[in-house]
């Protein structure tokens, strides 16, 4: 579904990707971990089009969707939940979630009031504070809102960027099953993730991005047990 060839980025004269690589199948969840700094973030603006990569590619279906818009590559089929979750403060809860299905709210009414009730069944917390401003909500609550957000859209693949950042372990449990009943629906989700043990127990396919290069990759049952991965990113 996407596959990601020798792609190199960076911020101005700094560079942070150098050759990734990396390819994620239809209906699978694949992950990503790395330390702070190592390009995590940076990669997937490149592969929705907020930052164009300054070689290699970003392949969708096999068609190369590189430095393309990003209203454009919503528009085939990808979405970024960003980290930090970037809400609209001062709007509603449900404005929020309206403005993740922005491209197409004026086209098909009734299908919007479906998606909501879809997002609105996922996080029944979001149908509580459906008018409550967002500013205003804790951070799962905040979490949860960005990622139904992003799922109005419709994507077929989900860009998630730090799902457990600073939340509860209770959350955390609400926010994985969610994100596995989406996945069960058929949805590709690439995770980056600073819990490796949430992102191993999530994907099914893992990259450790170290220094803006993929330092390894395979199943995530048999990185787990990598003695390289247990002691920098498992404690072990």
């Amino acid at each position: 579904m996407l596959e990601v060839r020798n792609l190199c980025a960076g911020y101005g004269d700094v560079q942070i990707l150098r050759e990734v690589s990396l390819f994620v199948r239809a209906g699978e969840i694949a992950t990503l971990i790395g330390s702070n700094g190592a390009g995590k973030s940076t990669l997937l603006n490149a592969i929705c089009g907020i930052l164009r990569p300054l070689s290699g590619s970003v392949l969708l279906d096999g068609k190369d969707i590189t430095g393309r818009p990003t209203e454009e590559i919503v528009g085939l089929g990808i979405t970024q939940v960003p980290e930090g979750r970037r809400l609209f403060a001062q709007m509603t809860v449900r404005e929020n979630l309206v403005m993740g299905a922005y491209r197409r709210r004026r086209k098909d009414r009734q299908q919007l009031q479906k998606d909501l009730g879809w997002v609105f069944d996922l996080f029944p917390r979001l149908l509580e504070r459906q008018d409550q401003r967002a500013g205003t909500l804790s951070g799962g609550e905040q979490q949860m809102c960005a990622i139904g957000r992003g799922l109005m859209a419709k994507p077929r693949l989900l860009l998630l960027d730090e799902l457990s950042l600073g939340l509860a372990p209770i959350v955390l449990d609400m926010l994985t099953d969610a994100i596995r009943r989406v996945h069960q629906q058929g949805m590709s989700i690439l995770l980056v993730e600073q819990d490796v043990a949430v992102a191993f127990d999530l994907a099914e396919t893992g990259y450790v991005l170290e220094n803006g290069r993929v330092a390894l990759s395979g199943p995530t049952s048999q990185l787990r047990t990598d003695p390289h991965v247990e002691k920098l990113y498992l404690g072990l």
